[in-house]
């Protein structure tokens, strides 16, 4: 989907082909649900060349996922507009997800994945936490926090690479402009990620959101650069 994909696996008994597995499964889904892609399934549905009887069982668990979410976040989070669908905002943390369940199946207990920003990490690094960085949207270059997680997942919705891509269901035509990113702290990738592109959706009342989600963190940037958080977010921060 245009993204790059890191995985790290440090338990002493992967193999390239382990690694290669999950990469070959990333492959898959891209080609299931990119939009970039005309030979996707999601691209066939969207030019209405796929009965719903024959989308596939992946195609309809993302559906009925995206129509939980909608439920689950007052209509802020709605794959559809202007009659197509763009189920990115959901799949990317659910694929993510996957590939973490599938090297835990395998045995490993300590890696890392990132695809696009959206990270899940599990175990840790040469005994310590996962080291994650909250880049500042407006000097790519630079971290504004570090966080140190395991065990979790951490998505950041915003504009500094892909520029307005998320909207706002109820406002469909006005760009996002209040803030720049937000970042959620979940349970797992799968959590954070849905509930990121909510938040970004709601503009400054996402971070309210967040904070009322039992088990999640985040950490909203707005236009002006000036950081909200939510109440346990600092424990989560690296401190030099």
């Amino acid at each position: 989907m245009g993204m790059p994909i890191t995985l790290e696996v440090v338990d002493p008994i992967v193999s390239p082909d382990d690694l290669e597995k999950v990469f070959a499964y990333f492959v898959s889904v891209d080609e299931t649900f990119s939009t970039y892609k005309a030979t996707s399934e999601i691209s066939k549905i969207n030019r209405g060349e796929l009965p719903t009887a024959e989308y596939s069982e992946d195609m309809k668990a993302i559906l009925a996922l995206s129509e939980q979410t909608k439920k689950d976040t007052y209509g802020y989070f709605d794959i559809e507009h202007d009659g197509l669908y763009d189920p990115s905002g959901i799949v990317k943390g659910w694929a993510i997800q996957n590939a973490a369940d599938r090297l835990k199946a395998g045995g490993f207990r300590n890696f890392y994945i990132d695809a696009g920003g959206d990270i899940s990490v599990a175990g840790n690094k040469d005994g310590k936490l996962w080291r994650i960085g909250i880049r500042n949207p407006f000097n790519r270059s630079e971290n504004v926090k570090v966080l140190a997680l395991t065990d979790r997942g951490i998505a950041t919705s915003g504009t500094a690479i892909r520029g307005q891509h998320v909207y706002d269901p109820y406002n469909p035509n006005m760009p996002l402009l209040d803030i720049v990113s937000i970042t959620v702290i979940g349970p797992n990738i799968y959590e954070a990620d849905r509930f990121a592109t909510a938040a970004f959706a709601m503009g400054k009342r996402g971070i309210q959101f967040i904070e009322k989600l039992a088990g999640f963190e985040g950490y909203m940037i707005d236009a002006h650069a000036r950081a909200t958080f939510t109440s346990g977010f600092e424990r989560y921060v690296l401190h030099s």
